[in-house]
């Protein structure tokens, strides 16, 4: 916790407790001290004070800012500290989407921690003492790594805590209590909005050390489908064990995840890379089939695309990640293919070209060739990969023949310039100096042009 909040944090409890009332740390800032953990979200709630005397305590000391004026929610300007009071929810509607929120300054510490969806989250600390206060057990189940609901009624409200049970299992290496799995597998999650699930999602993949743990606890749920029903279609579809003797395409891919969160540190895009390793198998779903008593799934890299792009708009408007997503889906097998087989500078060249990121690629190929487990001592591409991709990029450094270049050589545009600069192009990753490129190229619009 940095020390300026700290110290506005004091403030506040100070001038809390003059006016009679207590400030706790409440939520995630204390979990994550409780495991010596920085957290970037600090939240503190203050008790038996009347919302307005907290107002006139927070306009002596900045600039407050509301959120909802029935919600009970500050903040001072400049501030990371969220400044909330004692809350009553009832759920009015479905999917997360319609509460009836009353601010409740006087119902204590116990039912205001009540509210919480888990005992690890509904622990708090006083601002001034330090003293925690545990009412539902969250510091033996972080002790020993336990996800528990704290109230059935309420836990039973949000189906959107059954996202969330999957998500802190994976980023804390937590297991989930029998009795919220049990809880979690009757809930109704079809209403949610995809909104609220893709921010699920995204901690688990960015987050967690392990997130095929997120997609493990929705599958023992029952709870992958509707917004995951790809990733579910590949459970049980088989692969050949020579070369995936780990199982079938689902347990291949949760393998590749995890391979994948080893690198994300390294992507220029961490969530796109991760959400390509989900979904770079998806064509399996069609593509696989048994011929002399072996499986292939000739062709799936392109006819997953169809399904990525359903599978994507489901969760997630983003359009360039999308894009990023499907060009490397696209592209997976070729990095592995061609290091396999040695391939000439030309080729792999190509290969990065077409790669919206290159660098990103190639980690994808990497956490795919780890992600499975062979009958024999696969092929370590990484160091030709690695290679390659250094000269792509020292290639792509050099001087070049581009659009101006051509039309001061008299070229002028036309509906064929995007084909010469295609050639320019070729002859860039080819390595021919610019001075002979832009020779050969307009030696080919010339050509090109005379036959028109």
């Amino acid at each position: 916790m940095k020390k300026n909040d700290l110290a506005l944090a004091k403030k506040i409890a100070s001038a809390v407790k003059e006016c009679g009332g207590e400030t706790y740390f409440v939520g995630g800032c204390v979990r994550d001290a409780l495991l010596n953990k920085e957290s970037k979200d600090i939240d503190i709630e203050v008790h038996r004070i009347p919302p307005k005397m907290l107002e006139n305590i927070l306009d002596s000391l900045g600039e407050r800012l509301e959120f909802g004026k029935s919600f009970g929610v500050y903040n001072l300007r400049g501030s990371s500290i969220d400044i909330a009071m004692p809350r009553k929810e009832t759920a009015t509607g479905k999917g997360h989407r319609d509460f009836a929120i009353d601010v409740a300054p006087f119902i204590g510490t116990e039912k205001a921690a009540m509210r919480r969806d888990f005992t690890i989250g509904a622990l708090m600390q006083n601002v001034l003492t330090g003293e925690i206060i545990d009412h539902f057990g969250g510091k033996h189940d972080l002790e020993n790594g336990i996800i528990r609901h704290v109230c059935e009624a309420s836990f039973s409200e949000d189906p959107l805590r059954v996202f969330r049970a999957a998500q802190f299992s994976a980023r804390f290496g937590f297991s989930i209590a029998d009795e919220t799995t049990v809880l979690c597998k009757k809930m109704d999650i079809s209403s949610l909005s995809r909104e609220r699930v893709w921010e699920e999602t995204k901690k688990a993949l960015l987050k967690a050390e392990k997130p095929s743990v997120f997609f493990e606890n929705l599958r023992i749920f029952g709870k992958l489908s509707p917004f995951f029903a790809e990733a579910e279609a590949l459970i049980g579809i088989p692969q050949p064990p020579k070369h995936h003797a780990e199982g079938d395409v689902w347990a291949h891919t949760m393998l590749v995840l995890d391979e994948a969160a080893n690198l994300r540190s390294m992507a220029k895009d961490p969530l796109a890379l991760m959400v390509s390793a989900l979904v770079h198998d998806f064509g399996k779903i069609i593509c696989t089939s048994e011929i002399d008593g072996v499986y292939h799934a000739y062709n799936h890299e392109t006819a997953g695309l169809p399904i990525i792009k359903r599978f994507l708009s489901r969760l997630t408007n983003e359009k360039a990640l999308a894009g990023y997503v499907l060009n490397l889906a696209k592209l997976h097998m070729k990095p592995n293919t061609l290091a396999a087989h040695k391939s000439s500078v030309k080729s792999t060249n190509k290969m990065f070209s077409e790669a919206c990121v290159p660098s990103d690629l190639v980690l994808l190929a990497i956490a795919d060739n780890r992600g499975r487990i062979c009958e024999y001592v696969p092929y370590d591409t990484e160091p030709f990969l690695s290679e390659r991709l250094a000269v792509y990029e020292e290639y792509m450094a050099r001087p070049y023949v581009a659009g101006r270049d051509l039309i001061e050589a008299g070229i002028e545009p036309g509906e064929d310039f995007s084909e010469i600069l295609a050639y320019a192009h070729k002859l860039r990753l080819a390595g021919i100096p610019k001075d002979s490129a832009l020779k050969q190229t307009i030696a080919y619009a010339a050509k090109t042009r005379k036959k028109m």
